[in-house]
């Protein structure tokens, strides 16, 4: 089992809070550098503006979406360790808003599910996706995966998630176990928690969305979308404004998407409902196990698969696709 596991996306919570923050009218310099980092984070897809699953583009704030969050690791310590691996999608969360109810739902994608890659034109990790070609084939595969239209992506850096954490001044978090696990540097048995409720700050928060050692994928891709939830909750919270000047600086160098400024803040109405945050989180059944090429892949359920697909297409409220027709005898 490899040792160096990376978090999933917090970063949901962390693009959004941008808008929340120009939105509160935080002040006139604020806005600005939101507005600065986002151009400076801006990069289209080489489909362009449209998914191919689309007949028409859509819009935050007016249309039904969908945003795929991608988590990549650079860290130093990687590099330092020779492991240039930072062009594999460590993490993948598929999230859908629905317009009218201002609800979101969110998808965990296991990154060793296997898959057909239009890339290659053959079945492998999704984590490779990104390897093999970047963003686009990450969205390509993702959609061919859910069947579904990915219309936005946001992809990160991990290491900022530290910053982000600490900048809201930690989060509050039911630990599931006692744990010892890595550092951000990779220094082993470096963090240190016991079971229960507490505060944590970045590196502690890192350790728990990463670890895999007591629990299965699935566990552990239910327990990173908590935490989401978690750092959702403290960055909407009037403490944490005075912290967005160091958010913003903490997301927008790890940073990359083909929202625009205008783009990010018509999502703030699905943070700013005044009976809180609609998410409700979805994951893929299945079973990992080794391949005959020695491999670990996660197979999912097809039944699941399916399911999954109708929710949220649902969610999306997608028309209904016709039945396959038989070829003519």
């Amino acid at each position: 089992m490899k040792t160096w596991l990376k978090p999933t996306l917090w970063i949901l919570a962390a693009v959004l809070l941008l808008a929340i923050g120009a939105a509160a009218g935080y002040g006139a310099y604020l806005t600005d550098k939101v507005r600065e980092s986002a151009e400076d984070s801006h990069e289209e897809l080489g489909r362009g503006g449209k998914s191919d699953k689309r007949t028409t583009a859509v819009t935050p704030g007016e249309d039904n979406l969908s945003v795929l969050f991608v988590g990549v690791d650079a860290s130093a310590a990687r590099l330092e360790k020779n492991e240039d691996r930072s062009s594999l999608s460590d993490a993948l969360i598929l999230a859908t808003f629905n317009n009218d109810e201002k609800s979101v739902r969110l998808l965990s994608i296991p990154r060793d599910t296997y898959t057909y890659i239009p890339e290659v034109d053959r079945k492998d990790k999704i984590t490779h996706a990104h390897a093999y070609g970047g963003i686009d084939s990450t969205v390509e595969t993702v959609e061919g995966l859910l069947d579904i239209p990915v219309d936005y992506y946001a992809r990160f850096n991990f290491s900022a998630f530290i910053e982000v954490v600490n900048a809201v001044g930690g989060i509050k978090y039911e630990v599931p176990y006692d744990l010892e696990e890595q550092n951000s540097e990779g220094k082993d048995g470096a963090i240190e928690l016991e079971e229960g409720r507490q505060l944590l700050n970045g590196e502690e928060a890192l350790a728990l969305a990463r670890t895999r050692k007591l629990d299965s994928d699935l566990a552990r891709g239910q327990r990173q979308m908590e935490l989401i939830k978690a750092i959702a909750r403290e960055m909407n919270s009037f403490s944490s404004f005075r912290n967005y000047d160091n958010i913003i600086d903490a997301v927008g160098e790890d940073l990359t998407t083909n929202m625009t400024f205008d783009q990010m803040i018509a999502f703030k109405d699905y943070f700013l409902k005044e009976d809180g945050f609609d998410f409700k989180t979805m994951q893929l059944d299945g079973e990992g196990g080794y391949a005959s090429n020695g491999a670990w892949y996660f197979m999912t359920d097809e039944e699941s698969l399916e399911k999954t697909k109708d929710r949220l297409r649902n969610h999306l409220e997608l028309p209904e696709e016709p039945e396959a027709q038989e070829p003519p005898g």
